[in-house]
């Protein structure tokens, strides 16, 4: 795919989200390369490396993508670095990292503690303000999880429906 966006100047934009993990094995010891982004020269397209976790970042390489991919000069890889706080699936026990890793990245680099602080930093909201929309999404949590338990279960018959495309 970033072949022959290259090659036909597409206007992609290809985000690898990388937390650091491929099931069990860090990037670290299962990538020859120490970032993603730097394969993006093999295809001739810019590599750009952000903090996943920092809004502006993300947001700003974004803009910088799109106007490229508007203006006709193809392909842009973006590399997200974040973290998995969990295991790739419930069966991962996740014993190949430490709870103080993990608690580290919790604690320290939070995306939504560095978000508000961000919004804080640049005037766009307060304390009062962040309360009042961590109220909000709670009371959306709260009904949406009420309106699931009152609703019925999906009719049996309807389980493979939209698993083809000639279903959807």
């Amino acid at each position: 795919a970033l072949n022959m966006a290259a090659v036909w100047k597409l206007p992609v934009i290809f985000v690898c989200e990388n937390n650091g993990y491929g099931m069990s094995t860090s990037t670290a010891r299962s990538t020859a390369v120490k970032n993603i982004a730097e394969r993006a020269a093999a295809y001739s397209m810019p590599g750009v490396i952000v903090n996943g976790n920092i809004f502006s970042e993300v947001a700003e390489a974004s803009h910088q993508a799109i106007a490229r991919a508007r203006a006709g000069e193809g392909p842009t890889l973006i590399e997200s670095k974040t973290y998995r706080h969990r295991g790739h699936s419930k069966s991962d026990r996740n014993r190949y990292r430490t709870k103080e890793e993990i608690e580290d990245w919790m604690s320290n680099r939070d995306p939504i503690t560095l978000f508000e602080s961000e919004l804080r930093e640049f005037g766009f909201i307060d304390d009062k303000g962040i309360e009042a929309i961590r109220d909000a999404v709670a009371q959306e949590i709260a009904e949406g999880i009420e309106f699931a338990k009152a609703s019925p279960s999906p009719d049996i018959s309807e389980t493979g429906n939209y698993v083809y495309t000639e279903q959807a």
